[in-house]
């Protein structure tokens, strides 16, 4: 036992080295994972290393310019200023976006001063809908402006009935395919879309003239205007079905805005507005008045001059 015992001296610390070599390897190891783990620059010691990824991360998107220096418009009669000077007549001089009023200030006066008179085109069609804003958009395109001012679909609601207006999934698909148009000829042009006006508050303030539910009768959004004293059950579902309708278009709006880099909308502003009498046309009580005109491009310049959307 004896010399069992003094020759497993020389091999228990051979054992010894060999297991302290094995530690200290995978001690190594196990340092360099965590060195790794926590992006540890083996050099430098504080540093971040570079990242397996980073050569496939995006490009940052070009900022926003609080201070484009021409502007088109494309939309419906609220852009084009019906019913604001005379009946069943567009005014573009007291447009939000556009006009040259001086009781308006437009979003192009605001921008771009007495240089709006040059630089800033109107190519808005009073009755128009979503289907119509990708050839809108296309003539816009011709004049290189800097920012597209996008006002539509309340027509896509205001139509003879409920059934008639346009399905979500039709305006979605109309929405994308003019945004889509506008990117294959100006893939730099900043786009502003104005959320659509709630609808029902425009009846419930307008409902209060004699003068203005005579004009609706001529055909001035018969989803929504239509029987205008009635608050039967039927008439409620009515008016409720076009709102929600509007507030689903809106929704749509939001959502393919948002998948474009140089896309803002107002964030709802327009929707939520509190229409008063003082902000609705004289003479249909329904479209905005000049008044009503120059509370849309306050909002308008609000949203395109914000560091943040």
């Amino acid at each position: 036992m004896g010399e069992r015992t003094g020759q497993g001296v020389p091999g228990g610390r051979r054992r010894r080295r060999v297991g302290r070599r094995r530690s200290r390897a995978a001690l190594a190891v196990v340092t360099a994972a965590v060195l790794g783990a926590a992006g540890c620059d083996a050099v430098g010691g504080d540093s971040p290393g570079p990242s397996p990824s980073a050569s496939k991360r995006p490009s940052p998107s070009p900022a926003w310019d609080t201070s484009p220096d021409s502007v088109a418009a494309v939309g419906d009669s609220i852009t084009r200023g019906f019913d604001a000077c005379a009946v069943l007549s567009d005014c573009p001089e007291v447009s939000w976006a556009t006009g040259s009023s001086t009781e308006v200030d437009s979003l192009a006066v605001r921008l771009l001063g007495k240089a709006a008179a040059e630089r800033s085109w109107n190519y808005a069609v009073t009755g128009a809908r979503m289907a119509d804003l990708t050839g809108q958009v296309t003539r816009a395109a011709a004049r290189k402006p800097e920012l597209v001012a996008v006002m539509a679909g309340a027509n896509d609601a205001c139509r003879a009935t409920t059934s008639a207006m346009t399905s979500v999934a039709d305006f979605r698909d109309r929405f994308e395919e003019a945004m889509g148009t506008l990117r294959r000829k100006l893939p730099e042009a900043q786009v502003y879309v104005a959320s659509i006006p709630d609808l029902k508050r425009l009846w419930s303030q307008g409902r209060t003239n004699a003068l203005g539910k005579q004009v609706w009768k001529l055909g001035i959004c018969p989803s929504m205007l239509g029987d205008a004293d009635s608050l039967d059950a039927a008439a409620t579902l009515r008016r409720n079905t076009v709102r929600d309708r509007v507030e689903d278009y809106n929704e749509v709006l939001r959502e393919v805005c948002a998948k474009d880099r140089l896309c803002r909308t107002d964030g709802g502003a327009v929707h939520e507005y509190r229409f008063g009498t003082d902000q609705l046309s004289q003479w249909d009580w329904f479209h905005p008045s000049v008044d009503g005109q120059a509370r849309l491009a306050e909002i308008a310049y609000r949203a395109v001059t914000a560091k943040q959307p």
